[in-house]
């Protein structure tokens, strides 16, 4: 049996640390081990929030964290912007709507980033907002939204919340909550973070807090005030999910053993080079820019000529390497290349190799070896430096 080369936006490889870390027994998680375990880790992931606050730990899907945020800030009747730029943007839109606040949608075509200039245009006659959401990076286009750009607009031309939506990119992109003036950072675990889907991760700054102690939306279990009662006593007030939380500090053992989150960062950003030079070696268009691209997961427009839909499942079955497809209406027109978490040069230079392999099958010209050479040398580069 091959190994499935699994290069998707999320759920992402685990390491064989991290698998082992999940295996300790379980324990009581109102033991006094459980206190030391949750007050240790959460600490440690800090540094990868930029912040000074305490990090909360729901387990869920980042979904739930991003309705957490919603219903813990805004009150019946207030009004919101939700800038979207793709299908998860769409989700806060989706939250808040079906919550019934008032939503102004600043809407980016996909593949397009949000702009200092195009938020603070949008926000000119509206004069009442109280949170603005936004997606970090949209799984769906391959877009890093300028989130430290957006949150000076923000905070310079209301008095709104910033919320940020980071769930495909937090343990691979720079973050600076607190430098920043995020007021709430969500992500989930299945990322960049290495583990299995199931938990959540999310920060408060003390002035969003405030507006979460006067917040008349009701909420039971995704109740922010109740996390933060019980993450004092280090628990949570429901029954938390231990063996991911082990995981998670086997995941920041890893993070420290690269040399730091800094080095970390700098490892997508290698591997995002690797891969954009290698699609450009190949004369395949990338759907976003290189200013606003992300460094964990790259849209890729279909090769021209290929059944896209036959390719991608070509790759999987014969090379065993398997991609995502596109989204909403991208859908047959893109596919998506993952490389967050565990992953490393020599994965791009492996799943570049089996592509070129499976275009040589559909009749693709080009030159052999073009990409694997474009990616080798970006890695070189930075290697020598």
């Amino acid at each position: 049996m091959y190994p499935n080369i699994l290069r998707h936006p999320g759920p992402t490889p685990i390491p064989k640390k991290v698998q082992l870390a999940m295996n300790q027994d379980i324990i009581s998680h109102r033991s006094e081990e459980f206190v030391q375990l949750y007050r240790e880790t959460t600490n440690r992931v800090k540094p990868i929030f930029g912040t000074e606050q305490p990090i909360l730990l729901l387990p869920s899907g980042g979904t739930a964290a991003l309705e957490a945020a919603v219903v813990n800030t805004v009150s019946p009747g207030e009004e919101v912007v939700v800038i979207t730029v793709g299908a998860f943007g769409d989700y806060f839109v989706s939250i808040c709507e079906k919550y019934g606040f008032q939503t102004h949608k600043l809407e980016k075509n996909w593949g397009e980033a949000c702009t200092e200039e195009d938020l603070i245009e949008f926000l000119k006659p509206l004069s009442n907002i109280k949170a603005v959401f936004v997606t970090y990076n949209e799984t769906s286009t391959g877009i890093l939204n300028p989130i430290e750009k957006l949150a000076h607009v923000v905070r310079t031309h209301t008095d709104a919340l910033f919320i940020v939506d980071g769930v495909s990119c937090i343990g691979g992109a720079p973050a600076e909550m607190d430098k920043w003036g995020i007021d709430i950072l969500v992500t989930g675990s299945q990322k960049a973070l290495m583990l299995p889907p199931g938990l959540a991760l999310l920060s408060v700054s003390e002035r969003a807090w405030k507006v979460i102690e006067n917040n008349k939306t009701p909420s039971f279990y995704l109740n922010l005030l109740s996390y933060r009662e019980w993450a004092k006593k280090g628990m949570t007030p429901n029954t938390p999910a231990i063996t991911l939380i082990y995981g998670l500090s086997a995941v920041c053992d890893l993070i420290e053993e690269e040399g730091g989150f800094s080095q970390t960062v700098a490892r997508h950003e290698l591997m995002k080079n690797m891969v954009r030079e290698a699609m450009k070696a190949l004369s395949i268009k990338l759907l976003t820019s290189d200013e606003y691209a992300s460094p964990t997961i790259t849209a890729i427009c279909s090769p021209e000529g290929l059944d896209l839909p036959a390719f991608i499942g070509h790759l999987k079955k014969k090379y065993h390497l398997d991609f995502a497809g596109g989204l909403g209406h991208l859908q047959g027109k893109i596919f998506r290349f993952g490389h967050m978490g565990y992953c490393f040069p020599s994965d791009i230079l492996e799943a570049v190799s089996l592509m070129e392999a499976g275009l040589q099958d559909f009749n693709y010209t080009f030159e052999p070896g073009a990409g694997v050479k474009a990616a080798q040398n970006v890695f070189l580069s930075d290697h020598r430096k």
